[in-house]
Order: structure tokens, then sequence, then C-alpha cells
């Protein structure tokens, strides 16, 4: 069973040796993770005992890491009326991938589209500059 922490609960938890951070309204004990963390302990320690969602979803963290913090999970935040709301999963007009071969496939579809449109322009400026000088008299 999930232990349910609130706002004032996390905030407790900021040191290195002590460090609890919310994403997506659930609890994560990164006290073991600090030292290994990539982006350096900094990184955890600027949001520890707080609200990470944003910032952790703006780095664009890999499955690899969501797994990694999927292991550092210790409950679930039990919002009060007084608390701050969630942050939304994405801003307003904004469109995000829902995964990144989604936005791997796009980019592939874009330069596929600039490589057979410049083929068929050098083709076409090829054939009509060939016709060109036969028509000359």
């Amino acid at each position: 069973m999930s232990k349910e922490f609130t706002f004032s609960d996390v905030a407790e938890h900021t040191t290195k040796k002590d460090c609890f951070m919310i994403v997506h309204d659930k609890v994560y004990d990164t006290s073991s993770f600090v030292d290994e963390h990539p982006g350096g302990e900094e990184v955890l320690l600027d949001v520890g005992g707080q609200d990470a969602s944003e910032a952790f979803e703006d780095v664009g963290h890999s499955d690899e890491a969501r797994e990694i913090l999927n292991g550092l999970l210790v409950g679930t935040l039990k919002r009060g009326e007084n608390d701050p709301p969630a942050p939304s999963a994405k801003p307003a007009g904004v469109s995000v991938p829902k995964n990144a071969s989604d936005a791997t496939g796009l980019g592939i579809s874009v330069y596929a589209l600039i490589l057979f449109g410049g083929a068929l322009a050098f083709f076409a400026y090829t054939y009509l500059y060939a016709n060109k000088k036969s028509v000359q008299i």
C-alpha cells in the first residue's frame, strides 16, 4: 500500500542524504540517486522538497530515467485545499509528441520530403535544360 504525503511532509526532505520530490503527484525519495544523477546533484537538490514535474518533463528524460524514477517511488501526494494546482502535462497550444519515436518519425518524414523534393527539382531542371539545347537553332 502506498503512503500519502502532504506538501509540508515533502518540504521537510531537502538535503543530499534526505531528498524527496514530487513528480506528477507521486513522491520519490531521490536520496540514493543524488550522487549518480547524470545532470549532477545540484539539479536534484534545487527541486528537493518541491514539485519537480515541470523540471522533469522540460529536460525530456529517457524511458530508462523514468524506470529509475519508478524505483524511487515512496508514495503519493495528498493535495490540500490551499496547495498549488498540479502542473499541466503540457503548455496550452503546444503539441508534444507522445514518445520519442513520434518526434523522430516527424524528423525523418521532413528530411525525406526535402530530399525527394530536391531530387525532383534536379531531374526537372536537367530535363528542361536538355530539351532547351535541342530546340535552339
